[in-house]
């Protein structure tokens, strides 16, 4: 099932790569390398596409102005699993949503190029036109859905890090957070809800949890390493990313599922590519590819889920 998609990955010219350097028998490993090889192609370079799916087909013949043209996707490159800057070439991202985008831009024949920018600065880069789309790991809640079209592709649950052996015994979003500190990022949804329990822990006669704001998962993950913050609440798949690199120092309290799912943001006045990309979604799922794209970055292929528009 991943062969067929290999005809069409950006940078890839007749089997091999734009230096030459892979032919043959190592070309079922070219999907796994999405992020990296398309970010390395020059500006425009597409590959010749013999074995692009006859779906995509139809929907290049559907959708003709996005075929050759280059979209800029806005990033926060700080969710190992999602989007990270390449650990082997700082210049290059790496992660699910860098290959999700590579995939849909391969499906509907227009290449990527990248803009990182604070968490918070994501919306606001695409509604000032600096951006095109945003796949970042954001959550589509209907106050954002207010600033740009969601297109939903994967449930959420939240994970609790802790200090090892969790001495603050944090259970959740609950008054088990009363008196202690949250690392969050500015913007993020969970920021709300550990500000709402203020008046419940006052009522328990507790004082209330107290935030710390940063721009970025590492920053939140290096409060509790430094031991300036209890917790961070964030995506289980972050959590679980981040108690796999610190295993000694860190670990998951309890997992809480989220009335949210993640989306792709795509301006308001661009119901084209909205719905491109729902179409160009719809076929990446169907063929598999999704989930096994959710396995290569060690996501929950299971919190994979169809396309939904939420728009306000």
């Amino acid at each position: 099932m991943l062969e067929k998609f290999i005809g069409y990955v950006p940078g890839f010219r007749d089997g091999k790569t734009v230096a030459g350097a892979m032919t043959g028998p190592g070309l079922p490993i070219v999907l796994g390398l999405l992020g990296l090889a398309a970010i390395a192609a020059p500006s425009g370079a597409r590959a010749a596409m013999p074995a692009t799916p006859a779906a995509c087909q139809e929907l290049q013949a559907k959708y003709p102005k996005l075929k050759g043209a280059t979209l800029v996707d806005a990033l926060n490159p700080h969710t190992p699993g999602y989007e990270a800057l390449d650990p082997k070439d700082p210049s290059k991202y790496i992660g699910f949503d860098v290959d999700l985008v590579e995939a849909l831009g391969s499906c509907l024949g227009f290449d990527v190029t990248y803009k990182p920018v604070a968490f918070a600065a994501l919306l606001p880069t695409l509604q000032s036109g600096q951006a095109d789309i945003v796949i970042s790991d954001i959550y589509a809640t209907e106050d954002r859905a207010k600033a740009a079209d969601f297109i939903t592709y994967s449930k959420v649950f939240d994970g609790v890090l802790v200090a090892k052996n969790n001495p603050r015994h944090i259970t959740g979003i609950n008054t088990s957070l009363c008196g202690d500190a949250a690392a969050e990022n500015t913007g993020f949804v969970e920021v709300p809800l550990v500000q709402n329990l203020g008046p419940e822990c006052k009522a328990a006669g507790k004082a209330e949890p107290t935030l710390q704001l940063y721009d970025n998962n590492a920053d939140c993950i290096q409060a509790i390493l430094a031991g300036r913050a209890d917790t961070y609440i964030n995506d289980v798949n972050t959590v679980d990313q981040a108690v796999k690199a610190y295993p000694d120092k860190l670990e998951k309290a309890v997992a809480v599922t989220l009335p949210y799912s993640i989306g792709i943001a795509v301006p308001k006045d661009k119901t084209e590519l909205r719905d491109a990309v729902v179409a160009a979604l719809t076929v990446l799922q169907k063929d598999g590819l999704a989930a096994e794209m959710m396995k290569k970055w060690s996501l929950d292929p299971n919190t994979v889920e169809a396309p939904t528009i939420i728009s306000r």
